[in-house]
């Protein structure tokens, strides 16, 4: 796990909520606190949507609604003059990125293995903050794969020109 501050907060909250970078993630929970606080569920209710628009829109089969499906209505949430006092995103990777990344990585895990391969954002104090995690189904001592997911963090931030520092 690594935690990094993210020093350009105006210009990602541009890449999170106005354009595409964050899209393919998983939205598992969100709370933004303005006037009120605003808490939401990224769990996927597929009774909503007709088997046609599961199928075409990607998800069958998903826990939770790729960001891309929701940003719009995160960024009326957080748009305005004034700033929220508080906001925090869980982002996870989606079950085909997450078999990717364990193959791109020669893990030994399967995605059995895995509950969820975590990106944690908060905004609190006028610092913006971006935690990495993992979460197994059972125990193990070995951590490489924790390595390697912060190592591909630091890299899928980079290639967007996000700018960090380590904490």
């Amino acid at each position: 796990m690594i935690a990094l501050n993210l020093l350009e907060i105006k210009d990602f909250m541009n890449k999170l909520l106005c354009s595409e970078t964050f899209d393919n993630f998983l939205l598992r929970e969100a709370a933004i606190q303005s006037s009120v606080t605003w808490s939401l569920d990224g769990s996927l209710n597929a009774d909503f949507y007709s088997n046609e628009e599961l199928e075409t829109g990607g998800l069958v089969g998903l826990p939770f609604l790729p960001f891309g499906n929701i940003r719009p209505q995160c960024f009326d949430l957080i748009k305005g003059k004034r700033t929220p006092t508080y906001f925090k995103f869980v982002f996870l990777l989606s079950p085909a990125n997450l078999t990717r990344t364990l193959e791109q990585t020669k893990s030994s895990f399967t995605p059995e293995d895995i509950t969820g391969m975590f990106l944690n954002l908060k905004f609190q104090h006028g610092k913006l903050l971006l935690t990495t995690g993992i979460s197994y189904r059972t125990f193990s001592a070995d951590k490489s794969l924790e390595g390697e997911w912060d190592q591909l963090v630091k890299r899928f931030l980079k290639n967007h020109a996000i700018v960090f520092e380590e904490l």
